[in-house]
């Protein structure tokens, strides 16, 4: 049996992007394959792994792009959580995701202003997307529309970030 607590964390990065009036932005996976233990609906911000020598502003922008289509010229970088965030997988889904390499992920998050339409998000920009439907919601539903095991990341995400959305 393997024991998922000496797995390290994968090292992500996410990024919450915010309207000018104050609406998040998040996309519903197209393969789900990580709310497959649980029933109903699942959103998220976009959010991705960190390349080999690739800083956080990098790898954000890059995976906002990937992920919406969005590109730097639409976007202004506010701010950058203060901490890495963990969270560790559920028991059902270690071993399952990443090629069972990680035991979850330390995130940071960057909190980016969109300045640009809503045509400039284009789900089918990457060659494989990751999310079949998007939308903006208000900041404080964000916590009810992910999956369990990353309540806590979004609610501390949404705490930190709360006065400059």
């Amino acid at each position: 049996m393997t024991d998922f607590t000496s797995l390290p964390y994968r090292p992500c990065v996410g990024v919450m992007l915010a309207n000018a009036e104050g609406q998040i932005f998040v996309g519903k996976r197209i393969d789900m394959r990580e709310n497959s233990a649980a029933e109903g609906e699942f959103w998220q911000m976009p959010q991705g792994g960190i390349d080999p020598g690739e800083d956080l502003r990098t790898a954000a922008l890059r995976e906002l792009e990937e992920e919406t289509g969005v590109i730097e010229a639409h976007v202004t970088i506010l701010a950058q959580t203060a901490e890495e965030l963990l969270y560790d997988l559920p028991p059902e889904l270690l071993g399952k995701m990443w090629r069972g390499k990680y035991r979850g992920q330390r995130q940071h998050w960057i909190l980016m202003r969109f300045a640009g339409a809503d045509s400039d998000i284009r789900l089918d920009a990457h060659k494989h997307p990751e999310f079949s439907e998007w939308k903006w919601v208000a900041p404080d539903l964000l916590p009810d529309l992910i999956v369990l095991f990353k309540k806590r990341v979004y609610r501390a995400v949404l705490e930190e970030f709360r006065d400059l959305i």
